[in-house]
């Protein structure tokens, strides 16, 4: 049977896809240049990240509920475990890194989750997440258990560890066209909720008409302005202060 791959699962295959996908690289990229030694990736997604922090690692674990299909071999270093999270199946202090982007959202039980990466991370050692900042989604994302806001994440984060650096990933003019007309978007398409049933209704009732609509809101983005959509790369966002417009928290948490 075909796997069904959900807008939350972005990839280059897909044009329509681009805008969040050239964002979900960039902190792969900028996470390559912090870790090393042991390094253990929760949220293997696609796969595309492998490629670009292995090099970086002694030894490079990624999990994920699923299986991923890997474009290419996995690297000499690297290794897939399928695993549902938390509790992470791994001895004490196992790893000097712990990396996570576009998980946490996911996970019902966060604070158990944060406590678990605390728990496999060696003294000293720095778990490096990411996850949608809050006020910047337009519209509920019934794949989210809950999104944060900045201090949020900050809070839940000092619970399990000594130190939390905050950041946001921000994107410049040409992104925030593209989130504009997105925006205008979305907002013809949830005019018709009158009844403000994305927000009355239980989640597993909303997933598959989310997928539809914000599938076919990309694609209508993508015919309508191909240059823009296609044009954006990875160096149109950068990762800084926490900012109105972060798009993403990218936040590294010391043990």
């Amino acid at each position: 049977m075909a796997k069904l791959h959900t807008a939350e699962r972005v990839s280059a295959r897909d044009a329509s896809d681009n805008f969040v996908f050239q964002r979900s690289i960039l902190v792969y990229y900028k996470a390559a240049q912090l870790v090393s030694g042991d390094v253990l990736e929760i949220g293997t997604g696609m796969g595309y990240g492998v490629d670009v922090i292995a090099p970086s690692a002694s030894t490079y674990t990624t999990i994920d509920k699923n299986c991923p299909e890997f474009e290419n071999s996995l690297p000499a270093n690297a290794i897939f475990r399928q695993m549902v999270v938390p509790p992470l199946d791994f001895p004490d202090e196992s790893f000097d890194y712990v990396v996570s982007f576009q998980v946490i959202e996911h996970i019902k039980q966060d604070a158990e989750f944060v406590r678990e990466v605390s728990r496999v991370l060696r003294p000293g050692g720095k778990f490096i997440v990411s996850t949608p900042n809050a006020p910047m989604s337009l519209t509920r994302n019934p794949w989210h258990v809950r999104e944060y806001r900045a201090e949020e994440l900050k809070a839940l984060l000092s619970k399990s560890f000594s130190s939390v650096e905050c950041m946001g990933v921000d994107g410049n003019d040409r992104v925030m066209e593209y989130y504009e007309q997105n925006r205008r978007g979305v907002e013809r398409i949830t005019r018709f909720d009158i009844f403000d049933f994305q927000h009355r209704l239980p989640r597993w009732m909303l997933q598959i008409p989310y997928d539809v609509l914000n599938r076919l809101n990309r694609r209508r983005l993508l015919a309508n302005n191909e240059n823009l959509t296609c044009s954006i790369r990875m160096e149109d966002y950068s990762i800084g202060e926490i900012s109105e417009h972060s798009f993403d928290l990218y936040y590294i948490a010391t043990k």
